[in-house]
């Protein structure tokens, strides 16, 4: 039996036009590719070659030095900023998470449109409104009640403003990726929708959730904006909650348009130490969400 269709050959031709066109378009993506990857590795090559002739052991557990002093570190600066990102973290993680389940598994289509809209809105909020909100809500208030002015405690606040909205959409598009099978499977065996929500719904949309949560804590922990109108600077070791408090972010602005040398030198050590703590989180919440629930 012949066949009526034209016999053509099964070998790859490199001059075919399709061939051409697949490698050229392989090399575009590729050399795209490198060019997005360009801007961060030179971004973390230059921190790193100009802040790591400058880290020693005193720069983490020492004051800031004064000017034209010798020696001295920032270990105030990575306490006060791990302080005011837990805070921030206490405030806007159980919100964030909340409000998102509630406008995926709770509330109507229209309610949960113009929540996601609010949220939208808020995240493209510059930073530096959010600094000047929290010092008519916090700073003016703690002036107000005699408990002090520029703190740890309104730095926190100016942060969970800019960390909610990530919180809230990333888990709001984490629980909407579940799919419908587990919910109804949940429900058909007798389970609540608290139930359903909170033991099958949660737990396989936690990869994505401590992702987007990890996200939101490291753009807070370089925001400068809002801590210069909520928590400012200081000298010393943090030891309360309604006292200004220094941060990494804070401190590298200051001292990198400073014109003295040792300045200079410790906020390229800052920068270091400020993109290895966002480093160490990502690291350590790909490691503790490794293994899905599903």
């Amino acid at each position: 039996m012949t066949s009526n269709f034209p016999e053509r050959s099964l070998t790859r031709s490199p001059t075919s036009q399709r061939t051409l066109f697949n490698t050229v378009m392989t090399v575009v993506a590729f050399t795209c590719g490198v060019l997005a990857l360009l801007p961060l590795l030179a971004v973390l090559s230059y921190v790193i070659i100009k802040g790591f002739s400058s880290l020693n052991l005193a720069v983490f557990v020492e004051l800031p030095p004064k000017a034209l002093q010798k020696g001295g570190g920032f270990g105030n600066a990575i306490l006060g900023t791990l302080l005011m990102v837990g805070i921030a973290a206490l405030i806007s993680i159980p919100f964030g998470v909340l409000g998102a389940i509630y406008i995926t598994e709770f509330s109507s289509a229209k309610v949960a449109r113009w929540v996601r809209f609010a949220a939208n809105v808020l995240s493209g909020v510059p930073s530096i409104i959010a600094g000047v909100f929290a010092y008519g809500i916090v700073v003016l208030t703690l002036v107000k009640l005699n408990l002090g002015s520029y703190s740890a405690l309104g730095g926190g606040f100016a942060l969970a403003i800019l960390m909610l909205p990530i919180i809230l959409r990333t888990t709001d598009e984490a629980l909407q990726l579940v799919s419908q099978d587990l919910r109804q499977a949940s429900v058909g065996l007798g389970a609540t929708n608290f139930q359903t929500v909170s033991q099958v719904v949660l737990p396989a949309a936690l990869p994505t959730i401590v992702t987007g949560a990890t996200l939101a804590i490291a753009r807070a922990s370089g925001e400068t904006a809002p801590l210069l109108f909520t928590a400012l600077f200081s000298n010393f070791w943090p030891d309360s909650l309604f006292q200004p408090t220094a941060s990494l972010a804070v401190l590298v602005y200051k001292y990198a348009i400073s014109p003295f040398k040792n300045w200079q030198s410790l906020a390229w050590a800052a920068s270091l130490i400020l993109v290895l703590m966002v480093l160490i989180t990502s690291i350590i919440a790909r490691w503790a969400t490794r293994q899905k629930a599903y």
